[in-house]
């Protein structure tokens, strides 16, 4: 009978823990779509340099404002300091919500973007302002630093 009794409660313990993990996971995926959704919002916003406001975004102003809107935290102010956060994730692996970075100088991490699925990412173009672009196209293929996991 004794065994019975800790069967049972090794067996609670165990559901109990299944459903902790299945519920943070499920706050995690619920904040990615926050995050992705507050950021489509922006579509066709002007860039503006040190801009951290609708009015006007530079790349990490954007994902800054929609990070902090959206998820309730903040990120650091730049693309460099928000590449020094989060997890390393692989290209092969992204998954929507991670932060995507660029090089488009040659003094290291340089841009920033949101990537949104399906090979795209939103970001603040300093010519088209808050657009979406393809990972593969001809620029920002070659532009690519890596990615990081922040929810």
């Amino acid at each position: 009978m004794k065994k019975i009794g800790v069967l049972l409660t090794f067996i609670v313990f165990l559901f109990s823990n299944s459903l902790v993990i299945n519920s943070a996971e499920a706050s995690s995926g619920a904040k990615v779509d926050k995050f992705v959704t507050e950021s489509k919002k922006h579509v066709k916003t002007p860039y503006k340099y040190g801009g951290t406001t609708p009015k006007g975004f530079d790349c990490s102003g954007f994902v800054g404002y929609s990070y902090k809107k959206s998820v309730g935290s903040a990120l650091p102010r730049t693309a460099s300091d928000m590449y020094k956060k989060g997890k390393t994730v692989s290209k092969s692996q992204l998954k929507k919500g991670d932060l995507v970075f660029f090089s488009t100088n040659r003094k290291g991490v340089s841009h920033v973007g949101i990537y949104v699925g399906n090979n795209q990412f939103i970001h603040a173009s300093s010519s088209k302002g808050v657009t979406v672009d393809k990972m593969s196209n001809s620029y920002w293929k070659t532009k690519y630093v890596g990615a990081k996991r922040t929810i």
